[in-house]
């Protein structure tokens, strides 16, 4: 496509973007605030119940580079609106399920309709967004609608939990997604397809060494460090991904372009991101937890508890544009972590007093605007540079650092909360584990913050794509 003559309908094709990304994020969190009442109406023992959020994570976060590598031979619209027609019907099938292993087994399909959309997204950006201002512009709609997705979820959630049904929440996709799929046929040209072949045996090794990496992590958070499962399933995640790495300096189509990994600033704003999402994803799973079982909300007041953060994320992320013409991206994104380091540490150190007005509501104004400034930077230093021809991968990357940083961070934080303990606490014991998790994201949030300042935005980056001209 001809960037210098804008697409006539590009506003609706980001309409229809953020939209599709939006359902994405959304359904990672809507189901925290309706957890207890999925818990006993399909009879979920405590271990089984955060499955409901690991098949999807981690299916979502597997499959992201095979999705990017398949967007970009067979046509980005075409996966587009096959991760969309695959992610709505599992959506369907969530919403009857009538077991754990049923509920389990679609989360992990919807995880998969997933990755097969989620880089299609922000390669369409790409696509109808010259790079620069516009492109800017749309990148920082597109955060919005990553980092509002996660907290609307638990708003949405929480409202549907108590009105009608935690099963109400999965079925919304229906029409949703049936509407964003007849506008992708009318709207979205098909973009140009890369020849080739898909490279099986990169796809195989990345997905299990993700898989194993994170299942090991989260199994240690319930047997303990020293079993030999939760040993052995991490051993053979690094030996996997290690081996994955192997593969793709020597394929001759790579699903990975290792060329994308030869810039500092890209390098920096995958692992930034990956960071901030693994101490994120502590506050959305415990601050959930600890509105109902400590401060004694219901569903729908849980959710609703969180619209102090919803409102300024949704403000910071809609004036980002004019702010980073104003202080600069770099400038932008670290007051951002800031402002979310002070949220986490002061949510951390308040959590005992047990008070919603006095310890919950201005650190999540903080987090609120926080979050807004952070996204939309990592996202363009994660894109920035990239050739067409690897967007699709780019993209893949960004959001595989979304999606494993949020699976890592989790499992992690869960054996912080834990405590060598089985995770089962009276109302004072939750505040108090909650409070030093807290503080044990803010950690991340702050390595986070030290690797954006030594890395990002410093130089342009380098242009990926010419390192890896013999593979293409």
């Amino acid at each position: 496509m001809n960037n210098t003559n804008p697409h006539p309908h590009r506003g609706i094709i980001l309409a229809i973007i953020m939209a599709s990304y939006l359902m994405l994020v959304v359904d990672i969190s809507i189901v925290l605030t309706g957890l207890p009442k999925i818990r006993a109406e399909l009879a979920f023992t405590p271990a089984s119940l955060s499955w409901i959020q690991n098949a999807y994570t981690l299916a979502f976060g597997g499959f992201l580079l095979l999705g990017a590598r398949a967007g970009d031979i067979l046509g980005r619209r075409r996966m587009f609106i096959i991760g969309l027609a695959i992610f709505t019907l599992a959506s369907l099938a969530i919403g009857a399920a009538q077991s754990p292993v049923w509920m389990i087994a679609f989360r992990a399909v919807q995880g998969f309709g997933a990755a097969v959309l989620a880089p299609s997204t922000l390669a369409l950006i790409a696509t109808y967004f010259e790079e620069g201002q516009a492109r800017n512009r749309a990148l920082a709609w597109y955060a919005a609608a990553a980092g509002i997705g996660a907290t609307l979820g638990l708003v949405l959630g929480g409202l549907l939990a108590d009105l009608i049904s935690w099963r109400a929440g999965f079925f919304i996709n229906l029409p949703i997604g049936a509407v964003l799929i007849a506008g992708s046929l009318r709207y979205i040209g098909e973009t140009p397809r890369h020849g080739g072949r898909f490279d099986l045996a990169g796809a195989l090794t990345a997905t299990l060494g993700m898989f194993a990496l994170v299942f090991g992590i989260v199994e240690a958070a319930e047997a303990g460090w020293a079993s030999s499962l939760t040993q052995g399933a991490i051993l053979a995640g690094i030996l996997l991904l290690g081996a994955f790495l192997w593969v793709e300096q020597r394929a001759s189509q790579p699903l990975l372009p290792l060329g994308l990994l030869s810039d500092a600033q890209r390098n920096g704003a995958y692992v930034a991101r990956l960071l901030f999402l693994s101490g994120m994803a502590g506050f959305w799973f415990f601050t959930a937890q600890y509105l109902q079982g400590a401060l004694g909300f219901s569903p729908m007041q849980a959710g609703l508890a969180f619209v102090p953060v919803t409102v300024p994320q949704f403000i910071a992320s809609v004036i980002v544009p004019r702010a980073a013409q104003r202080f600069g991206q770099r400038r932008l994104l670290l007051i951002g972590l800031s402002l979310c380091v002070v949220g986490l540490l002061w949510l951390g150190l308040t959590a005992t007093q047990m008070s919603y007005v006095g310890g919950v509501v201005l650190p999540m104004i903080l987090l609120g605007f926080g979050q807004g400034w952070v996204l939309a930077p990592l996202t363009v230093a994660g894109v920035s540079g990239v050739e067409a021809r690897n967007s699709g991968a780019a993209s893949g990357l960004v959001n595989v650092a979304h999606q494993l940083g949020a699976s890592l961070g989790l499992a992690v934080l869960v054996v912080v909360y834990a405590g060598g303990h089985a995770p089962v606490f009276d109302a004072v014991g939750m505040a108090r584990h909650t409070g030093i998790t807290m503080q044990a994201a803010a950690g991340l949030l702050f390595a986070a913050l030290l690797v954006s300042a030594r890395y990002l935005f410093r130089r342009p980056p380098a242009v990926a794509g010419q390192a890896t001209s013999s593979h293409t």
